[in-house]
């Protein structure tokens, strides 16, 4: 434990984490950001699934295992098969000395395993519980299995809501719904953490992939709750409201506006494009007239925008008081100055590659400082260490590698 997990909020605070992949795991890292201790269980020789994600097509090319890098920081392995006696004792040992468990676990998994909730709540009525799964705790696809490609992407409604009429709808980027989906389960757990400081017992917590993408696209799905009339999505040349549109500049860079204050905006785009001509043109002098006549306008902003480059134009926008974005790929947003001076990233060193740099969690608390990241652990890494503190002796550690019930 560094001198910095001890200043932290959340030091002294126990994770287990028993689960794979991000959601859950996600929510564990950002408590470790704040100074809790997360020991994390996984199946011996296998590991985490995870571990491998980013060496799995499509992902970007790299010798540097960058998934697990992000989301395995700062926490402990312990390679632990939970199939047999030995092992689930070990597991059990653990709970009374945890404050939180987090899950993924399927609910069959944790029955025929016998670590549910109600399983272990008897051993540590202060533990919180914190079960993240694709689905949901009931209906027909709770034991269904889900990624957020699915279940946050696909069947929340948000897959289907984001493309123009002209394109087939697009797949998600790996732990786009988990990474966010993650901080609700944290939230969840800090509440828990919250009422047990007032009543003294733990709790079980729960989300689901479902639920966040739900909530993410809550907008659109409000509307479906109300009847509204979906519009039939329009191509990027027709858009409905070309003042909310992508455009590209000259030296082809892409950038979108976000103009939903139109009785500013409208005047101020017009000025800025050099047309005050515009600003009462009966084709565009209201939002209805401006979606008529949608493929007419957003014609001539594609040609103005042509003219200039994008830096040229930033300095237009600003002067105009325009909201915008520079469309900015993976490499350029990693670079991005408005990142950088906000601390987005983090500077870490890597015993093997030096110094890194990754993306820090999105939540900053004034008067406490972050732990700085550690590298992510090795298959097993910290078995030794942590049945030792269990009160196991070396001959015992020793049996029990070689039968497979644990590994280091």
């Amino acid at each position: 434990m560094t001198l910095e997990s001890e200043t932290s909020i959340l030091s002294g605070i126990r994770v287990i984490e028993l689960a794979t992949y991000v959601l859950a795991p996600g929510a564990a890292t950002v408590m470790s950001d704040f100074g809790a201790e997360v020991i994390k269980i996984e199946r011996p020789k296998i590991g985490d699934p995870y571990r491998y994600l980013s060496y799995v097509p499509p992902m970007p090319k790299s010798e540097m295992n960058y998934c697990w890098l992000l989301d395995g920081r700062n926490k402990k392995s312990i390679a632990l098969d939970l199939t047999s006696e030995e092992g689930r004792k070990v597991l059990l040992q653990l709970i009374p000395t945890a404050d939180v468990l987090v899950t993924n676990f399927q609910p069959s998994i944790l029955k025929k395993l016998r670590l549910t909730y109600e399983d272990l709540q008897p051993l540590n009525d202060r533990l919180i519980y914190a079960s993240a799964t694709g689905y949901g705790e009931s209906g027909p696809l709770v034991e269904a299995p889900g990624f957020d490609m699915t279940a946050y992407w696909a069947r929340s409604g948000l897959m289907d809501s984001v493309h123009n009429g002209d394109s087939e709808p697009t797949l998600s980027v790996a732990g786009q719904g988990d990474h966010p989906s993650s901080i609700t389960l944290f939230g969840a757990i800090m509440l828990a953490l919250f009422q047990r400081d007032r009543s003294g017992k733990g709790a079980k917590v729960t989300t689901s992939l479902l639920a966040n993408g739900a909530w993410a696209n809550g907008c659109m799905l409000q509307a479906a709750l109300c009847g509204a009339e979906p519009y039939k999505k329009p191509a990027r040349s027709e858009a409905f409201n070309p003042l909310v549109n992508h455009y590209v500049t000259s030296d082809d860079k892409r950038f979108i506006f976000c103009l939903i204050q139109t009785e500013k905006d409208w005047p101020n785009l017009c000025r800025a494009i050099d047309r005050p001509d515009l600003i009462d043109d009966p084709r565009f002098v209201g939002v209805v007239e401006r979606a008529a006549a949608s493929a007419e306008l957003v014609a001539i902003i594609d040609a103005v925008m042509a003219t200039k480059t994008l830096n040229q134009w930033a300095v237009i926008f600003a002067e105009n008081d325009l909201v915008w974005s520079p469309v900015l790929s993976p490499q350029e947003a990693a670079r991005d100055e408005q990142m950088i001076a906000n601390d987005v990233f983090i500077d870490f060193k890597h015993p093997q590659h030096g110094l890194l740099r990754t993306v820090n969690s999105p939540l900053f608390v004034e008067g406490s400082q972050k732990v700085s990241p550690q590298p992510a652990p090795g298959l097993g890494q910290h078995t030794h260490e942590v049945m030792l503190s269990l009160g196991y002796e070396e001959d015992e550690i020793h049996s029990m590698v070689e039968r497979g019930v644990i590994a280091y």
